[in-house]
């Protein structure tokens, strides 16, 4: 096995280990609030709100399996429903006022945790350890999408309306029909906006002269 072989079953290992650990001390923090339900609610936290299917589509997750924890979040009193303002008939996730103060709770006793994890790493070993983490998380050219929601009211979609979520990828003659876009677990298109590049046209244009010159 060469060196690089070798590295590889190292990282694999420990990014094993790691996300074992992740979710043993999410336990730890919380016992009602597992790792799942902590990334859900920090998640509706940052979006102020939204409806399951966009859980289930952000972390290509399947519709039963959010369906379950935001049942569980309901009934701990965490997370409650309300009508979209601007659509009567769609309900909202929002987080309650004891929603928030656990999300607090455990994120406050998160960090401290990584701190003392950290404590001792000299300053440009956690510069290089968060460049690398980020450098592994990074979008490779050519990587296929795990997930792609398509805009169904548009007049552009093609194909019968998805009957199941594992239906909700049909065809779209248009990329302005793409609604969702999940790579590598990565959210790439979030609500029809590109996450990686605010302006993909300009992008593209710039890129373009670029060539040009």
């Amino acid at each position: 096995m060469s060196a690089a072989e070798s590295a590889i079953e190292t990282i694999q290992r420990e990014m094993t280990t790691f996300a074992r650990r992740a979710r043993a001390s999410a336990g730890r923090m919380h016992p009602e609030l597992s790792l799942v339900s902590y990334t859900l609610l920090g998640h509706l936290e940052e979006r102020d709100g939204c409806r399951a299917t966009d859980l289930a589509a952000h972390y290509a997750l399947d519709k039963s399996t959010v369906s379950r924890q935001v049942a569980a979040l309901e009934r701990a009193a965490l997370i409650e429903r309300r009508l979209d303002p601007e659509d009567h008939r769609v309900q909202v996730l929002h987080l309650t006022d004891a929603g928030r103060e656990i999300l607090a709770q455990v994120t406050r006793s998160r960090r401290a945790a990584f701190r003392e994890r950290l404590a001792e790493w000299p300053e440009e070993d956690l510069v290089r350890f968060a460049g690398y983490l980020e450098r592994y998380g990074t979008l490779q050219p050519g990587a296929l999408a795990d997930l792609t929601t398509i805009a169904l009211d548009s007049v552009r979609t093609a194909g019968p309306p998805p009957r199941l979520g594992a239906e909700t990828a049909v065809f779209a003659a248009s990329a302005a029909d793409v609604r969702h876009t999940v790579v590598g677990g990565r959210h790439i298109v979030r609500d029809g906006a590109h996450t990686l590049v605010p302006d993909v046209p300009q992008a593209l244009a710039r890129a373009v002269e670029t060539l040009r010159a």
